[in-house]
């Protein structure tokens, strides 16, 4: 599904990735943890795409395909998806014609014309009660007014709409209370599938209680320096990261 080799990559000409090397399955969970300033987010835009990011080494390939050429636009009509710690408001643009069109630009990308207006509409309806969100939610304008946990559940319906062949979660439990993040999680764990891969990128434990990860990687100083199973996150949660400062003689 995804492979990154020897990733060394810098935004304004410092040093952020220097070395990370990842192999991510299809039907796979991963977690990114590590202290703020590690390079976490960092890895996840550089994966997407985002421009203000330079690649100063190596390689990312998805589906054996290399993408280190493409914009953020062509990696999401790929089958990337990002989703964001804090999502931007759009006034004026309703939930669902912002997913009509976004599903429409990524078939137009793949040479298919617009799907037809009943499809999306028995699509959108279906992926809304999968997910709990009652119907009102879908005329309000994108992300205005909405709540932490209404803005974070948004992008969990934007991602089933989507069906990516990856999700990028970067910190998706930022600011959300129990409730907000058992929903948010519940939504992620009903569009797994053996098919598509999740990378959970998080500074808590606690997200991991319900998106339960296959592997855990610690990122230091832009490296990856410890990967195990889950039980990883449950030792950092009681160590704390000075512990993983420690081994790798930080």
């Amino acid at each position: 599904m995804l492979k990154i080799n020897n990733l060394h990559a810098s935004v304004e000409d410092k040093a952020i990735l220097r070395g990370i090397n990842l192999e991510v399955k299809p039907g796979e969970v991963h977690a990114i943890m590590g202290p703020n300033g590690s390079g976490k987010s960092t890895l996840a835009s550089v994966i997407a795409g985002k421009e203000e990011y330079e690649v100063d080494k190596g390689e990312i390939i998805l589906l054996n395909e290399n993408i280190d050429d493409l914009s953020a636009e062509e990696r999401a009509h790929k089958g990337i998806f990002l989703s964001f710690q804090y999502p931007v408001e759009i006034p004026g643009v309703s939930v669902t014609n912002f997913i009509k069109t976004a599903i429409n630009e990524t078939r137009k990308a793949k040479g298919l014309e617009d799907m037809p207006a009943k499809d999306m509409l028995k699509l959108i309806r279906e992926k809304a009660d999968l997910l709990e969100i009652d119907r009102k939610f879908l005329s309000r304008s994108l992300n205005e007014g909405f709540s932490g946990g209404e803005k974070k559940r948004n992008e969990i319906f934007q991602m089933a709409m989507l069906e990516p062949k990856l999700a990028i979660l970067d910190e998706t439990d930022s600011g959300l209370d129990i409730d907000a993040l058992r929903i948010v999680a519940n939504g992620v764990n009903k569009l797994k599938s053996k098919d598509n891969a999740v990378i959970v990128i998080t500074h808590y434990q606690r997200l991991l209680d319900y998106i339960v990860p296959d592997f855990v990687h610690v990122l230091h100083e832009g490296r990856i320096v410890k990967s195990g199973s889950k039980e990883l996150a449950h030792e950092l949660e009681e160590k704390g990261y000075d512990w993983i400062k420690e081994e790798v003689g930080a």
